[in-house]
């Protein structure tokens, strides 16, 4: 029987923890959030889609893991898929899907790790949130798009219950810096009985 992770995910306090678990995790990583029926990256990726039906449009899967998120986007209908995420174990897995056309990784603890304007459309799916990104994710992500892209997200509901990760958002929006085009509350993990909302956001 595998080692669980999954409890302890919500407790990581530092960026080198929070590398270190998913290390550690990779290898039973998509069996044990799958035992569970994990359910964001659909409802993600078909959002996106909703909003952008471009099969060709380069997508940037920020924070892909070991590739739940990119077999998701190209299930929905994305075909040009590049995936980045700090940990090297999970890039394996996510190689192994073979729905990436680039996999690349960064330094957790780099506060600029993307090129500016270089994609229409960023996802973050189960990305940002408590035991994982940090809110200020979400202005790295809208700030590396351009006018008019589009950033697909979501939140689960430990991020909805602190008021740091919905305070970004509600930030951009209140400023017209961005606008909301889809949000959608409902199963995240339904096996822990865990929901999200997921969004479409975009820069104006």
């Amino acid at each position: 029987m595998s080692e669980k992770f999954l409890k302890d995910t919500y407790n990581l306090n530092t960026p080198q923890e929070t590398c270190e678990h998913y290390q550690k995790w990779a290898g039973s990583y998509d069996d044990e959030v799958g035992e569970h029926g994990y359910a964001t990256p659909g409802r993600v990726a078909d959002a996106l889609w909703l909003k952008m039906p471009e099969a060709q449009t380069p997508i940037l899967d920020y924070g892909c893991g070991t590739g739940l998120s990119g077999v998701a986007l190209n299930a929905a209908g994305f075909q040009i898929i590049d995936g980045v995420d700090p940990t090297s174990q999970m890039l394996k897995g996510a190689a192994a899907k073979g729905v990436y056309r680039n996999l690349s990784t960064f330094e957790i603890t780099d506060p600029d790790p993307l090129e500016q304007d270089a994609y229409k459309a960023i996802t973050a799916i189960g990305v940002i949130g408590v035991g994982a990104a940090p809110p200020e994710t979400f202005d790295l992500l809208m700030n590396a798009l351009p006018k008019g892209g589009l950033l697909a997200f979501s939140f689960n509901d430990h991020a909805l219950a602190d008021r740091a990760y919905s305070g970004r958002l509600n930030d951009w929006l209140d400023m017209g810096s961005a606008r909301l085009l889809f949000r959608e509350y409902g199963p995240h993990l339904p096996g822990l009985d865990l929901k999200s909302d997921v969004y479409v956001v975009e820069k104006t």
